[in-house]
């Protein structure tokens, strides 16, 4: 029997902008951080809750640290998707796997980050974002939760 193959992971397209780009002509390290934040609402949009949705109920996700690996520049009118996978633990925060890959498969730059989702009256982290994002989400199956 064939073992079963992780599901693709959650991407989003974005095409560099000539504005992105710096003096060597290609983009800015923090523009990067842009695209990545791009990635994760669009994933939490797939998933069936909006930036207001969140703020409605109390809650917001928080990024509490990130790297970047940069492996290949990037030009204006490259074409990239954005990956976007959560990693949950038991604890408060979570991880967030991405990559920036050019439509020929070129990984551009790798992200990970710890995040967690913040309780927006007692500014105070969740106790179990797992279940968090369960109860807010349509389809929780998109941020690889039961």
């Amino acid at each position: 029997m064939a073992a079963a193959q992780d599901p693709e992971p959650f991407t989003v397209p974005v095409t560099v902008r000539g504005y992105e780009t710096d003096t060597q002509g290609h983009v800015n390290q923090s523009v990067y951080l842009q695209y990545a934040e791009h990635a994760r609402w669009s994933i939490l949009a797939a998933a069936g809750i909006e930036q207001s949705g969140m703020v409605a109920k109390g809650v917001g996700p928080v990024v509490l640290e990130q790297t970047i690996r940069y492996l290949r520049e990037l030009r204006a009118g490259d074409e990239v998707t954005v990956s976007c996978a959560f990693e949950w633990s038991d604890g408060k925060t979570f991880r967030l796997r991405q990559s920036i890959r050019k439509t020929d498969g070129t990984l551009s730059a790798e992200l990970v980050s710890t995040g967690g989702l913040m309780d927006l009256s007692r500014r105070r982290l969740v106790q179990d974002p797992r279940k968090a994002f369960t109860e807010l989400v349509d389809d929780p199956s998109v941020l690889g939760l039961p």
